[in-house]
C-alpha cells in the first residue's frame, strides 16, 4: 500500500505576511513550479491556480481554502498535462504558517496520494517524485523569502 501523506516543515527567517506574499505571487509560483512565465491564480477558494510547465503543458490547481497569511490549500492534478483536478486524479497540498518570534514555521502536507485513480506503480511514482521535488521546493522558497529586501 502506498502511504497517503507527504509531511515537511521549514523555518523562515521572516513574518508569515512576508512568506504568505511569496506563496500568493505569480511570479514566484511561476518560477516556483513552472517555466518561468507567472502562474494564473485567482486567489480564492474556488479559483484557479495553474502552472505552465513549458514542453510538458499546464499544471491545473483548484483553491480549496485561502486564510492570509496562516493557510493555504489547493488541489492539483497528478494526471495529464491540462487535466482538470478531480477526486481520482488529484492530491490536496497545505500550507500552514505559525509565526514563532521573529521566523515562520512552515507546514506542508500533502495528502490523497492512496486515493489516486491508478495502478499501485503509478501511486508509488507520484509519491516518492513529489516527496522528493517538495525538499527542494521548499528550500528555494526559503531562500527566496529570505534574500527579499524590505
Amino acid at each position: 500500500m502506498v502511504a497517503d501523506r507527504i509531511e515537511r516543515e521549514i523555518v523562515i527567517a521572516a513574518p508569515p505576511e512576508r512568506v504568505w506574499a511569496v506563496l500568493t505571487d505569480p511570479a514566484f509560483l511561476g518560477t516556483w513550479f513552472g517555466s518561468g512565465a507567472p502562474a494564473e491564480l485567482d486567489l480564492r477558494p474556488g479559483g484557479r491556480l495553474v502552472f505552465d510547465r513549458l514542453g510538458e503543458g499546464s499544471v491545473p490547481a483548484r483553491i480549496e481554502r485561502v486564510d492570509p497569511p496562516r493557510r493555504l490549500a489547493y488541489r492539483w492534478s497528478q494526471g495529464l498535462p491540462g487535466q482538470e483536478p478531480d477526486a481520482g486524479n488529484s492530491t490536496l497540498v497545505e500550507f500552514t504558517l505559525v509565526p514563532d518570534g521573529a521566523v515562520t514555521r512552515l507546514r506542508m502536507v500533502e495528502s490523497g496520494f492512496a486515493a489516486l485513480d491508478t495502478t499501485q506503480d503509478v501511486r508509488r511514482a507520484r509519491r516518492e517524485q513529489n516527496s522528493a521535488g517538495w525538499h527542494h521546493k521548499l528550500a528555494e522558497l526559503r531562500q527566496h523569502t529570505e534574500q527579499l529586501v524590505v
